[in-house]
């Protein structure tokens, strides 16, 4: 009997392995992962449901409802002081993340899909990207073709920037 059709190639381990994450892209130079396990859904919006909020930091948009609650909603790529979205957008691509009971909106360009990635494949971002991101980042994943910023979602929820003291 030839057992060898039951042996999984090495090659094939990796993609059943490691954490998920949802890839996106900030702007059109820039691709980022954030975790699954802040991610709770990923929807595409029509622009007029977010209603803006005078007297907020520029990167906030607003508010919206979302599954009968109300949430921030934030320009991922503005907070990050890269270049903007579109304002002549008609929808926004939205990040629902979590962290512990706090919702927030994150507003990316693309929504690319999920990926999975060891952790021994996310190396520091010091001296990979542009500093001022480092303090929103759990590292950096580095392909051929591109560098995965990794977002910390925890980070980003808490950062300084999204309160209007």
């Amino acid at each position: 009997m030839n057992s060898a059709k039951n042996i999984i190639p090495v090659k094939d381990i990796p993609n059943n392995l490691g954490d998920g994450y949802i890839k996106f892209q900030l702007n059109q130079q820039t691709s980022a992962i954030l975790s699954m396990k802040h991610t709770q859904e990923a929807i595409i919006v029509p622009v007029e449901s977010v209603t803006s909020m005078p007297n907020m930091p520029a990167c906030i948009l607003g508010l919206m409802n979302w599954r009968s609650r109300i949430i921030w909603v934030v320009d991922l790529p503005r907070m990050l002081n890269l270049e903007f979205l579109d304002s002549r957008l008609r929808q926004y691509n939205v990040i629902i993340v979590r962290v512990e009971s706090l919702l927030l909106g994150l507003i990316v360009q693309e929504i690319k899909g999920t990926a999975k990635f060891l952790a021994d494949e996310i190396c520091s971002p010091v001296g990979q990207v542009a500093s001022s991101l480092v303090p929103y980042l759990c590292g950096c994943v580095v392909q051929e073709q591109e560098v995965l910023l990794v977002l910390d979602a925890q980070a980003i929820v808490h950062s300084s920037i999204l309160r209007s003291d």
